[in-house]
């Protein structure tokens, strides 16, 4: 079987600057993210810092396109 995982990172300098952009975006919204285990956040803390990371990229792709 196939491993198809879209989380997968295909370029490894990627993986350390998408973990200091989830760090900031987590610092931005207020939820104490730490390095290493962060299995005491809530779903709604996880799933905010994952949104506003949504958020803010496709705003960065969307400015670029003007």
């Amino acid at each position: 079987m196939a491993n198809n995982s879209s989380s997968k990172m295909e370029v490894p300098q990627a993986k350390e600057a998408m973990n200091r952009f989830k760090m900031e975006v987590a610092n931005e919204i207020g939820v104490n993210l730490r390095d290493g285990y962060n299995g005491d956040l809530t779903s709604r803390e996880a799933g905010s810092i994952g949104g506003e990371m949504v958020r803010q990229m496709i705003k960065k792709q969307e400015e670029s396109m003007r």
